[in-house]
């Protein structure tokens, strides 16, 4: 008989003006489980640290999945999201037999051997421990490429807000105009375009 192999699948950054999307799929082990794990958007960004290193360590697997900001200016975000989900499903070392979904969508399953269902779950990130540990990782690993995007680009504050539309960052995208890492079909960098 096939073990229950189920991979949680979350995403971060759809809302920011800048940057990728990012997804992370998460294999937990049953045997040993991890406290604390809740929807990223609850955590302290110290919590998320000290949780991130914890589900990579005690994970059966996971994977990452990105999409770039040129990715989402061409297919729009919805699908670049889906995009980023399927990336990191399919980039996992071992191959899951269920999937959870953090949302109301699910990515394209077509080519996922094993695979025997998939389940959308909305505010799954806060009742799947699945979900929220590929919530977290994404959230980190979306965190730490917005801080290296601000080493890149230091006048539009990326490591503060990551890229989202905070009233600083507008001001900022007002005074120097767009970077490379902006998404131009955003409506506030649209309009500068």
């Amino acid at each position: 008989m096939t073990r229950l192999r189920v991979a949680g699948v979350d995403e971060a950054g759809r809302g920011p003006l800048a940057g990728p999307v990012v997804a992370a799929a998460v294999i937990l082990d049953p045997a040993r489980p991890i406290a604390g794990l809740a929807d990223s958007k609850k955590l302290a960004a110290t919590e998320r640290d000290r949780l991130a290193p914890l589900i990579r360590e005690r994970a059966l697997a996971y994977a990452y999945g990105i999409a770039s900001a040129r990715e989402i200016d061409a297919i729009n975000i919805l699908q670049a999201t889906l995009l980023a989900m399927r990336r990191a499903v399919i980039g996992l070392a071992v191959a899951p037999t269920h999937l959870e979904v953090d949302g109301n969508r699910l990515p394209r399953l077509d080519g996922i051997e094993g695979l025997v269902h998939a389940e959308a779950v909305v505010k799954g990130d806060a009742t799947r421990a699945a979900i929220s540990a590929a919530s977290i990782l994404a959230k980190t690993l979306r965190d730490h490429v917005m801080e290296q995007l601000d080493t890149r680009f230091p006048a539009y504050g990326f490591a503060i807000h990551k890229g989202y539309p905070t009233a600083a960052h507008l001001a900022a995208l007002r005074a120097n105009g767009i970077s490379s890492a902006h998404r131009l079909s955003f409506g506030p960098v649209k309009s500068l375009v």
